[in-house]
């Protein structure tokens, strides 16, 4: 891995760390080492990453600002490259917006709303990347990606790069075409969004920050939503009548204020967070007959 390391220090791409532990990389703070963390200053300088990476027949991950993602205490294998500063430009065409993959949403949201557009009023308080939000059609209050984008830059699984638009998504709930039928990554996005009263569409945005704020853990680390809601039931909610709000393992603890978190109360590792998750889809299965799924992305060694 060190002959990897410094071809690609070589080139310049950005920065390259080794051994690096990726519980400094998630919202959750969880995670093993990454042989290899990468984050490249250009989309130019991704590409050169892994071709480099793939002539080395190297295994290779790519990730987000790490809020919808459980890391292995093992860590992940091979290459991981973290999308984020240099892939986080923002361009703004009247109503058509361009955004980064590595961009924070949330401040995406905020700017935009700044400049009197609507359609991103949903996302205050959803944390996370564009990619990330665009990959799993992020969305609250009524609304979510599908409805705004118009197109997605996405690199696959053999490192090419491709526009796909809205329908060649295939957009469900919490759901896109990326996840199973063709894996990528999103690294960059375009968006139609509307004109709309400025002040209208930020205190849209805030009244939905703050009741996120209101009704979710923020004192803790988490990685956001554990389980998809199976409708027309919510997750939360069976997770609550099921008793089982405030349960533990080890550092992890379904929160007290909504049961769909799993928060580290500060020595979690990724082996209790997978146990507390087992324990709601038998418990969820056993007294309501629901099948529990998770929205969080479970990665990295066994």
């Amino acid at each position: 891995m060190k002959d990897l390391a410094d071809k690609l220090r070589e080139l310049n791409i950005g920065s390259v760390k080794e051994n690096e532990p990726l519980a400094n990389h998630t919202s959750m703070k969880i995670g093993g080492p990454a042989d290899i963390l990468i984050e490249p200053s250009s989309i130019e300088n991704l590409k050169k990453a892994i071709d480099v990476i793939k002539s080395s027949a190297v295994k290779w991950t790519v990730i987000g600002r790490g809020s919808n993602l459980l890391v292995s205490d093992k860590g992940i294998e091979g290459a991981v490259i973290k999308l984020g500063s240099g892939i986080d430009d923002l361009e703004i065409d009247g109503t058509k917006v361009t955004a980064g993959g590595g961009l924070s949403l949330v401040n995406f949201a905020i700017t935009i709303s700044r400049k009197g557009l609507s359609g991103l009023e949903f996302a205050g308080g959803i944390p996370g990347s564009i990619g990330g939000a665009v990959y799993m059609n992020a969305g609250a209050h009524g609304s979510d990606i599908s409805q705004i984008l118009e197109k997605a830059y996405v690199l696959f699984e053999d490192g090419s790069l491709e526009w796909l638009t809205n329908e060649e998504m295939k957009f469900s709930y919490r759901t896109s075409v990326l996840q199973k039928e063709r894996p990528g990554i999103v690294v960059g996005a375009v968006f139609q969004l509307k004109e709309g009263n400025r002040e209208e569409i930020v205190a849209e945005l805030q009244k939905n920050k703050d009741y996120r704020k209101d009704t979710q853990p923020y004192n803790f680390p988490s990685c956001g939503s554990v389980f998809r809601n199976p409708l027309p039931n919510y997750a939360g909610n069976l997770i609550e009548k099921s008793g089982l709000k405030g349960h533990r393992i080890g550092g992890a603890q379904i929160s007290e204020l909504h049961a769909n978190f799993i928060v580290n109360t500060g020595n979690a590792k990724a082996e209790d967070v997978l146990g507390l998750i087992q324990h709601v889809k038998d418990t969820v299965l056993e007294k309501h007959g629901v099948k529990m799924e998770t929205e969080v992305e479970i990665i990295g060694r066994k």
